[in-house]
């Protein structure tokens, strides 16, 4: 990995299936394959009640991550089960989707309507109802702080 990775952007709206599939993007499917990642890892969002979704290139940082820690501290242990012990790796199929598990659609509260968000490094998958408060509070939080950095320059 060198440079500048492209960063998976944009919301887009999908849908959940009965039987726990959605279909990733194709924009952010044409990035998981330019990373050399086979289907998409995920993992429960630590922070939202959200899936968090990346490629090959942010693993890959992790385990670097990982590498730099003591191998028998507690503070590798606790980033390693955290992070590389919830991880998932699903396949893509032919049409784009993957199946999410059932306890992951659980900790989203997914139900028909999911949003697929852009954040650089990742995306995130939420229910559609459950991200637009999320969403306007983000946006108001950015537009207060421009407003103050307008003010102190």
């Amino acid at each position: 990995m060198t440079g500048l990775v492209q960063p998976f952007i944009s919301t887009v709206a999908g849908s959940l299936d009965s039987k726990g599939r959605v279909c990733i993007p194709a924009t952010h499917r044409q990035l998981l394959a330019a990373q050399n990642t086979q289907g998409v890892y995920i993992l429960p969002s630590f922070i939202d009640p959200a899936i968090e979704a990346f490629g090959q290139y942010l693993l890959d940082a992790l385990n670097q991550r990982l590498v730099n820690l003591d191998p028998f501290s507690a503070a590798h242990d606790d980033e390693a089960s955290g992070l590389l012990g919830r991880t998932t790796q699903l396949p893509i199929d032919e049409n784009g989707r993957i199946r999410i598990p059932d306890a992951l659609i659980a900790h989203a509260g997914l139900k028909d309507k999911v949003i697929f968000v852009g954040k650089g490094q990742k995306f995130q998958i939420w229910d559609a109802e459950r991200y637009a408060p999320v969403e306007a509070e983000a946006l108001a939080r950015m537009k207060a702080r421009m407003e103050r950095a307008r003010g102190e320059a």
